[in-house]
């Protein structure tokens, strides 16, 4: 089975493009972690003590093996070398056989930043002759989700069935109380979530999908996985 990590910029940002893709994959038997790249805050409604609390209860409904969060500043986030290298040092101890990133294309300044640190860590991750923590490491695929702020015409290269559990997802994502609520004015989050994985489904002939982008060819050894 493989293992699989998840980059994002803040925590729900993972649950939004790909919660349910990390339920398939955990019924599936694979291993699923993910790498929040900042706490998220300041928000509106949010402290970082809530906001830490909200994003293990959403770890716990997916079912991840693990999550970390690294310190980097949410709002001024960059792609920058010492950035890139605590990106790779958990690459390396975690040893991921693929990566899930931000799409590359986003107003978010922070997701774009996101997507670029996550490109140079799976670079950096196999660099020999460092001090950095783990071994060097390789992650052999990577693929890009879609927590974007940009309303974008997208041609995915990929969508994952998420049929079953289109619910539980909606689940994690709601444990963000800071992030959805009456004073926000976004409670119907949830059902926009699900209202976007219908349409993703509907272009697989699913009943709900998530989809994906891949900027490397995708290999197919068994054309079940196609029909």
């Amino acid at each position: 089975m493989a293992k699989i990590l998840a980059i994002g910029a803040h925590p729900d940002d993972v649950e939004i493009g790909m919660g349910g893709t990390i339920l398939t994959l955990k019924a599936q038997g694979h291993q699923v972690s993910i790498l929040d790249l900042t706490n998220g805050e300041p928000t509106p409604l949010g402290t970082p003590e809530q906001r830490a609390r909200e994003s293990q209860e959403s770890a716990r409904i997916l079912g991840v093996d693990h999550r970390w969060t690294l310190d980097l500043p949410n709002r001024y986030m960059i792609d920058e070398v010492d950035a890139r290298v605590k990106v790779a040092e958990i690459i390396r101890q975690y040893k991921p056989d693929a990566l899930f990133l931000h799409y590359w294309d986003d107003a978010h300044p922070d997701h774009v930043a996101a997507s670029k640190l996550g490109e140079a860590g799976r670079f950096y991750a196999k660099f020999t002759k460092t001090n950095w923590k783990g071994e060097p490491f390789f992650s052999l695929r990577m693929f890009y989700f879609f927590s974007t702020h940009f309303r974008l015409n997208i041609k995915p290269a990929l969508i994952y069935d998420i049929s079953p559990f289109i619910e539980q997802k909606a689940r994690a994502l709601m444990a963000y109380q800071s992030q959805f609520n009456e004073k926000r004015g976004n409670l119907g989050m949830s059902d926009d979530i699900k209202a976007a994985a219908r349409w993703w489904g509907s272009r697989a002939r699913f009943q709900y999908g998530e989809p994906f982008a891949s900027r490397e060819e995708i290999g197919v050894r068994d054309l079940n996985a196609l029909l």
